[in-house]
């Protein structure tokens, strides 16, 4: 997914932002300070000090990459976008499985700000990427572990 276009809301990207800035200011220094420390101890081979401060290091410009990659690559989605016609990412849809009595609402949004526990939906996943463009009363199918899955478009907010 390198290099592919990244959806985030404003909130989001603002939190990925503190986060960068905070890997570049603090943490970078402290690992420093850390690999600094270790260095005195003497001999790196076998200073277990040294190695997962290395270590850290590592998961430190890890991260750093990954999110200058992000934001790089991201497209800020507004939260007040206006109602529309077609699902896209920002809309809030309520769906209904093909022969199920129940609804479920759903928001989609980017990969990065995925959490199924808060209904928020990737547009990147099997059902985020089939119902992008469905209109209310639109159905639709994907394929899912358990085979075809058949839903219906219920609402659009």
């Amino acid at each position: 997914m390198k290099g592919e276009r990244e959806y985030l809301t404003k909130d989001k990207f603002d939190e990925l932002k503190k986060e960068l800035d905070e890997l570049k200011t603090v943490k970078r220094k402290e690992v420093a300070e850390s690999l600094d420390y270790a260095r005195g101890l003497g001999d790196l081979s076998e200073n277990a000090e040294y190695h997962e401060a290395r270590e850290l290091q590592a998961n430190i410009e890890d991260r750093i990459a990954k999110l200058e990659s992000i934001m790089k690559n991201s497209t800020i989605v507004s939260r007040e976008s206006p109602q529309g016609e077609y699902v896209r990412i920002g809309s809030t849809v309520i769906v209904e499985k093909q022969g199920g009595k129940v609804q479920q609402k759903f928001k989609i949004v980017g990969s990065e700000e995925t959490d199924m526990l808060q209904g928020k939906l990737s547009n990147r996943c099997p059902l985020g990427v089939a119902i992008l463009g469905k209109k209310a009363g639109d159905s639709f199918s994907f394929n899912s572990p358990a085979g075809i899955m058949i839903y219906k478009v219920i609402t659009i907010e």
